[in-house]
């Protein structure tokens, strides 16, 4: 289990937070996840692993709960590559690297409109990444920071994690999302079975977790679709559809693998991290602050904002 920021300290102040990168290394790839199963398809790449995961789909038949639903319960890890940053990015002293997360668009970047970009910029300039002050990682970065159980019965599926005091309860039983002036760190999570896949919808996030470390976020008014498919017994690919207008020029996709722990005897301990703890408050007496989150009103001013900025420089 490792601290979520990876972090490394520079003369005291903390690397992931500052965005102090190191020189590049080439050639790299998601590092194999640790005790996990054979599997017919490779963790390395998100876009090798969808092709072959959507093929071993049509001939997998999964194990199956009492209701006669796909078994997803059980011990899983993932990696923690996307953590880091979505898109593709160098190894170095306080980051495993990998390729992008995303496999759609083609090209693997996150589709960002200018606005929200400029303000992902000074997000990561400015703030610490919620995740170094113990805060709750939000949907879907929740699923790509270490270590889970999947509790599930006919009506729900929770999500424990190694992260303090945090879990996700999704509901199957039909019910309606919560209104829309609830917002929560995880949001709320609406399921349902597609088949033998697992279809979870998420809404009412409170806007105040990042996407990654780079400072890429979302609006309360974003809608995040996640595919839990078994293509084989010890594996489950994790599809994620991410739309939010007033940030993203469109939907996009990210894809990986939830591969089950197979070491005899595991348990998941909780993460020893609270709010307040000493390296949150050491960052904040370096000048950073803690992200107040935005909110969909607040991000169309933005956008407002910033258009008529570029509009007026394009006039002079």
């Amino acid at each position: 289990m490792g601290f979520r920021c990876n972090t490394l300290l520079v003369a005291g102040i903390s690397a992931c937070a500052l965005g102090v990168i190191a020189v590049p290394a080439s050639g790299q790839e998601i590092p194999s996840i640790p005790g996990a199963p054979q599997s017919a398809c490779p963790d390395s790449n998100p876009v090798p692993l969808a092709s072959c995961a959507r093929q071993q789909v049509k001939s997998f038949s999964p194990p199956r709960t009492h209701d006669g639903r796909p078994d997803l319960s059980g011990y899983w890890g993932g990696t923690q590559v996307p953590h880091e940053s979505l898109e593709a990015h160098p190894r170095t002293l306080d980051d495993n690297g990998g390729p992008s997360f995303v496999i759609d668009p083609p090209d693997g970047k996150v589709p960002m409109q200018p606005w929200a970009e400029a303000h992902r910029a000074r997000n990561f300039a400015n703030y610490i990444d919620h995740n170094g002050q113990c805060f709750q990682s939000g949907v879907p970065r929740h699923l790509y920071m270490g270590t889970y159980q999947f509790l599930q019965t006919s009506t729900r599926l929770v999500m424990l994690s190694e992260e303090a005091n945090a879990f996700r309860n999704v509901i199957l039983d039909g019910r309606p999302h919560v209104g829309r002036d609830i917002v929560l760190w995880q949001g709320d999570s609406r399921g349902r079975w597609d088949g033998n896949t697992l279809v979870v919808e998420t809404t009412n996030q409170n806007g105040r977790a990042w996407l990654d470390q780079r400072g890429r976020f979302l609006t309360d008014a974003s809608v995040v679709v996640e595919r839990f498919t078994l293509f084989e017994k010890d594996s489950i690919f994790w599809e994620i559809t991410i739309t939010d207008p007033l940030v993203y020029t469109r939907p996009f996709t990210m894809a990986s693998v939830l591969r089950r722990n197979m070491r005899q005897g595991f348990e998941i301990w909780e993460e020893g991290c609270y709010e307040g703890d000493t390296i949150g408050n050491d960052l904040r007496g370096l000048g950073l602050g803690t992200h107040p989150g935005i909110s969909s009103s607040e991000a169309q001013l933005r956008k407002e904002a910033y258009e008529r900025a570029i509009s007026g420089r394009g006039a002079r």
